[in-house]
This record gives structure tokens, sequence and C-alpha cells, in this order.
């Protein structure tokens, strides 16, 4: 019995290892952001900061595991056996949960996963308890968990998303008044004091949160503490001088030293004190562990009172643990998928938004509106005016093509959010207040993007939705932690070590399946087989780039048609399925391109706009060819998922006779296209009647099956919708072919 103990600390170091990995993947938003949305620093040079930062960070992290003993719990009512089920069900729904997250991209804060975890396994641990003892009731529940703190930290929760959110607008409001968007010349000027405005705030962050759970820390703790004030305005004077001096000799800004030293705080204080949500839980358990096994006591009858002593974490741990994060760091392809997430709800510039509008944001995004044209009433037009003129963007000409080396923001906008997420979590860490440093930063990210006029009316509807989703991911967070950790706590109570091996192996399922899905959505984001957006600035190079989509469409038109027919006949809704999604898919681009419109006639040489003509018009046919597509593969699906009368044989037999016909002659479209020997075109054209007659000829032979032996309305129903809609789809492929030969022979 005494062997299932060391297989579960063995288990348990295993998941501490996974979960530092899909921790810092979701962390790492925190502090890379900033600098890889500006682009002040190198890639690289980025995650060699940070990577400094977190094993500094790990290393000196010595002291801060007391949440996982006794924060949420009182370990001393715990008897070892029920202690560790509680921390195995945490570790499995901890990693489990974070990889979710990571594997959908969203930020989401480690700190709540692991307290509501905790919180969760406990009060289940509590309740069995409550129910196996007669003489106490629910209300017994206090004795076992640490209530206020529970309280506390939501509190704290819900104040920090605000605040910080608040705090970001403002401050870069301000602060573009002051520097514009012209920030060269304005640098040269106040660069020096907002260098060591930046560099103070930072420092200070350093020593009150990144360094405050380092064993060193006490030794100089009381000459901080009653010092403060001077040491911050020495501080000053020294960083002041120091950004002036850099200024001159280097001839480039402080702020790419705001941001590097920002970064490395950042990184220091998540490794130094979110490292507790990683191999907290797994410490406290080999503690636990090695207390009882030197006792003899029975493990249902040693209370574990030993977790209310502070117990140093062992440095060779905490130096493995510091490799591994910054092993993950540098390899992990969900860390960016996460920044990616946060980028691109505060990119300063428009482009492709991942998020859909929802009726919240919608309804939002509306009465900001109001409030902001009944403001625009009130202030006189004379400083309306000068606002928006400290508001003017710089016009920057680039090629198309190199549109993506673009910062997302500026360095102004970098350096505030990591000044003002570092000074809020330092105060806050001063005031003993609990808070999520990703939803810190997160919050000033997205504060300070509006305050900057990121989200205009082209995308305000887009990136609040995006917002609304991650700040629900985190609630919903903290009620999966909390539920979840309970459900595996009773389960393992229940089951014992035969469900801890079943749920192992679900786990291992569970992230070699999220990890393959992520693989298949990068490769998909790098697959060259999708629509690609035109760059050509005359008529002839329109028509060449072109050429390459319309074999995509025509060639995926084929097969979406082809299988659909299949999936029909044979009642499969899978396949009918997999057709509707590739439809989506299709559509999805086509209406990206469109989207893209506004850019391409903007890019037009003067002498080459009747190339903007040519290309609208090969739009809508695209989109007319998709949307037939749509309807078909709707229509289809719905009838096999209503589980209506199959098509009869006739029917059937019918339509594949359509899609042999229309399967020869989109293949000949397709290599026309592929080979781009347009003069073809003809040929195709010349078939258009043979089409149309084929299709109209099914048509009548329905209406007279129809008369005399179809007793089914919606397999009728169905059937002509096919046969229109096909109709449409070749009317739409020739229309296409036609516009295309007209003006190759005129260019």
């Amino acid at each position: 019995m005494d062997n299932i103990y060391l297989l579960m600390i063995v288990a348990l170091v295993a998941l501490a290892i996974a979960d530092l990995v899909v921790g810092v993947s979701n962390d790492a938003v925190n502090f890379l952001n900033s600098a890889i949305g500006s682009k002040a620093i190198p890639f690289k040079g980025i995650l060699i900061i940070a990577s400094l930062g977190i094993f500094i960070g790990a290393v000196f992290s010595s002291g801060m595991m007391e949440v996982a003993r006794k924060g949420i719990f009182v370990p001393g009512e715990f008897y070892f056996d029920e202690i560790m089920i509680i921390f195995m069900a945490v570790m499995i729904t901890d990693i489990l949960l974070l990889d979710f997250f990571n594997t959908i991209g969203l930020p989401t804060s480690t700190t709540v996963s692991i307290v509501f975890e905790l919180l969760g396994a406990a009060v289940i641990m509590a309740l069995i308890k409550i129910g196996n003892n007669d003489a106490e009731t629910i209300s017994s529940l206090s004795k076992y968990i640490n209530t206020e703190k529970a309280v506390e930290i939501i509190v704290g929760i819900l104040l920090s998303v605000v605040i910080a959110f608040t705090v970001g607008a403002i401050v870069q409001y301000l602060s573009r008044l002051i520097f514009t968007f012209h920030i060269e010349q304005k640098m040269k000027y106040f660069g020096a004091i907002f260098g060591g405005i930046a560099l103070t705030a930072i420092s200070y962050f350093i020593f009150m949160k990144g360094l405050k759970s380092t064993p060193f820390y006490s030794t100089f703790k009381g000459v901080v503490e009653s010092n403060t004030a001077l040491i911050i305005g020495i501080s000053f004077i020294i960083w002041t001088v120091f950004s002036q001096l850099f200024m001159m000799v280097t001839k480039k800004s402080i702020l790419i030293i705001v941001i590097a030293v920002g970064s490395f705080s950042l990184a220091l204080a998540f490794a130094g004190n979110d490292l507790v949500n990683f191999i907290g839980v797994p410490m406290a358990a080999y503690h636990s562990y090695i207390d009882w096994s030197t006792s003899g006591i029975d493990p249902s009858a040693y209370a574990m009172t030993s977790l209310e002593k502070a117990v140093p974490a062992e440095p060779f741990l905490l130096f493995a643990a510091g490799a591994i994060m910054v092993l993950t760091l540098w390899f992990s392809k969900k860390a960016r998928t996460v920044s990616d997430t946060e980028i691109d709800l505060a990119r300063q510039g428009d482009g492709h938004e991942k998020f859909s509008p929802n009726m919240l944001s919608r309804f939002l995004v509306k009465t900001s509106t109001y409030i902001a044209t009944y403001f625009d009433h009130i202030l006189p037009k004379s400083m309306q005016e000068k606002i928006d003129k400290r508001f003017e963007k710089p016009v920057i000409e680039l090629p198309k093509h190199k549109a993506y080396e673009m910062p997302a923001f500026d360095m102004i906008r970098a350096s505030i959010n990591l000044v003002v997420a570092g000074i809020l979590i330092a105060t806050a860490t001063s005031m003993k207040l609990p808070l999520s440093t990703t939803y810190v930063t997160f919050m000033v990210a997205m504060g300070t993007s509006l305050a900057d006029r990121a989200w205009g009316r082209e995308s305000a509807v887009y990136r609040v939705a995006g917002v609304l989703n991650v700040i629900g991911g985190w609630f919903f967070t903290a009620f999966v932690a909390f539920t979840a950790a309970g459900t595996l706590t009773y389960l393992i109570y229940i089951g014992r070590g035969t469900m801890i091996a079943v749920l192992l192996l679900l786990a291992i399922l569970l992230l070699v399946r999220n990890y393959i899905s992520h693989k298949n959505k990068a490769k998909l984001k790098l697959n060259k087989t999708g629509l690609k957006k035109t760059e050509s600035k005359t008529v002839q190079g329109i028509i060449q780039e072109s050429a390459e989509n319309i074999s995509n469409v025509v060639s995926r038109s084929n097969k979406i048609y082809t299988d659909m027919l299949r999936g029909l006949a044979k009642q499969d809704t899978k396949k009918l399925k997999k057709s509707k999604k590739g439809v989506t898919k299709l559509n999805e681009e086509v209406e990206e391109l469109r989207d893209n419109l506004f850019y391409f006639i903007k890019n037009l040489d003067d002498t080459s706009v009747r190339g903007s003509n040519f290309y609208i018009i090969i739009l809508g046919y695209l989109t007319d060819i998709a949307q037939s597509l749509e309807f078909i593969s709707k229509a289809s699906y719905k009838h096999v998922n209503n589980n209506h009368k199959a098509l009869r044989f006739n029917q059937i037999k019918d339509l594949q006779e359509v899609d042999r016909h229309l399967e020869g002659l989109l293949n000949e479209i397709e290599d026309i296209f592929d080979k781009k020997e347009f003069e073809r075109i003809g040929q195709v054209l010349n078939r258009k009647e043979e089409i149309y007659a084929s299709l109209s000829n099914k048509i009548e032979k329905q209406i007279a099956r129809t008369r005399t032996e179809e007793s089914s309305p919606k397999n009728t129903t169905l059937y002509f919708s096919l046969l229109l809609e096909t109709k449409d789809l070749v009317k739409a492929l020739m229309n296409l072919m036609e516009e295309y030969h007209s003006s190759y022979k005129k260019a």
C-alpha cells in the first residue's frame, strides 16, 4: 500500500515538468508581447533577455511555495492520504486546463487556476470528511477552508481587471498627447525624463515584486522599506542622467532600454512568483511524503500539520525548473499562439480579425460611440482639432509584401504597457493584495490600445469581442478549475490507485490530442494552398496572379461537389459535414480577399486603375461560386441529418451524370489556369450551351417523374434545389471565363 504514495510522487513530478511547459507557454504573453509587438528588439534578443529574467527569478524564488501548502485550506485538518488525493487531482486538472487554453490561443491566469483547483479539491475532500462524521455539518466547512483568503482573491481579480484597464488607458492617452505618434522629435526634449520615470518604476518593481521572495531580500528589507522615497528619488536622478547619456552617445531612443529592462523585470517576477503555480503542489506533496514516511503512522491517521511550517525549496529543483522554463520559452509553438492573440487585439493597424463580433460587443461599441459623439458636442471645436492632431499617425509607404514587417504598435505604447503593469503589480504586492500578473498585463495592453485609438470604427467590434472572450475565459477558468478538481478528487477518493492510473492515461491522451490539433492548425496557417492576396499593380500582373486563385477555387469546388453528391447518395452525414466545413473555409478565404479590396485599389498604379474593375468582377464571381456550393452543402446535409428519405436511384444516377460533366469541365478549367494557357478559354465557353441543356433536361425529367411516380415532397424539393443551384454555379463559372477571356485579349 505504501508504494502507491511513492508512485503518486513520481507521477506528480512528471506532471510538474509538463505543467512547467504548458504554464510558460501561457504566461510568456505577460513579458514578451510589448517587445514583440513594438519590434524594438530582435526576436532572439527578446528571448535572451526574458530567459535571463526567468532563470534568475526561478533560481532565487525560495520560500514562495506557501500558497500551495496552506494558503487555501487548513492542512492540519486533513490526513496524509487525503492531502495526496487533493494534490493529485489539482495537478491533473491544472495541466489539462492550461493546455486547453494554450491550444485555443487564449491567455489565462495560472495563479487563478491553481488557487481555484486547490479550493475545489479541498472543498470536496472536506465535504467527504463532513459526510463521514456525524458530529459535523455543512457549517463545519470553514474549519477546513481558508474562506477569507478565497474571497480576497476573487475580489482582487475583479478589481485588477478594471483598474489595470482604466490606468493603462489614462496613462497612454496622456503620453500620446505629450509625445504624439511622431516621437523622434519629442524624445530629444522629453526622452531623458521619460526614461528616468520609466526605469525608476521598473527598478522599484524588480525590488518589490521580482526579488521580494528571494532569500536575499531579508538582508536589505529594512533599508528598502524605511527609505522608499529616498531610493526612488536617487534612482530617478541616476536613470535620467543615464537616459540622456545613452541617447547622446548611441543616437538611439532610450525606449529600447526601457522595453528591454521592462521585459526582464516582468520575466523575473513571473518566475519568482508564479513558479509556485507549477511546482508548488508537487513540492508540498514531496515534503508531505517525507514527513509521513518517517512517522510510522497510518496514512489515514497522520494529520498534515507539518505543511503549516515554512519550508524553503531545494536549490537543485529550482535550478531544474528554471532550465525547463527557459527551454520552453525558446521552443514552444503554443507560446507564440497565445502571444499572437494579444498582439492582434492591440495592433494599431487593420488586418484579419481573429474574433467574431457578438451582441455584447456591438452594444458596447454603439454605446461608446454615442458617448464619444456627446463629448464631441461639448468640447470646443478648436480643442477637438488640437487633440486629433496629436493622434495623427505618420504615413509610412511600404511595399505590400512587406506589410508584415511593420510593428503592431510603437515603442511608446510598449513602454507604457511594461511600466504601468510593473507599477500596478508592485503596488498591489506592497499592499498585500492578491492579483494575477496575466490579468494585469493583458488589461493594461487593452487599455493602452483603446486610448491609442487602435480600436477604430473598422475594428472596434471585433477587438471588443476578443477582449470579452478572453475575460470570459478567465471566469470560465475559475469555474472549471474548481469543478474539475473537485470532481477528480471525488473520483480518486472512490477509485484510489486504479482511478489515478485511468486519469493519468486520459491526461496523456488529451495532451497528445491537443498537441496534434495545434500542430495541424499551425500547418494550415503555413499552407500555401489557400487563396492569395493579389499584389500586382498592373492589369497583366493581376490576370497572371489571379489565375492561381481561380485554379485553387475550381479544384476545391470540384472535390467539394463530388464529395457532397457521394455523401448524399450514401446518406453519409460525416462526409457531408466535412464538405460543409470545406465550403465554409473557402467562403472565409474569398471574404478575406474582398476585405483586402480597399488596400488593393489604393496600391494600384494610376495607369492601371482598369485592373481594379477586373479584379472586383472576378471576386464577385468567386463569391457566387462559393455561395452556390454553400447552398448545396447546407441543403444536402440538412436533408440527410433530418433523416428524410434517400434520393431515388434515378435521381442519384442523373446527379452522377451531372457530376461527371461538371468534373470534366472543372478539370479543363483548372488545367488552363495552372498552365496559364488563357487562349484555351474559348474552347470552354463553346461547351456552355451543352451543359445548360443537360441540366435543363434533368429538370424536365424530374418534372415528369413528379407528375407520375414521385411520392416524397422533400426529395423533390432537394433535387430541384441541387439542379438549379448547380446551374447557377455553372453560370458563375462561365461568366468568370468570359470576363477573363475578354480582359486577357485586351491586355
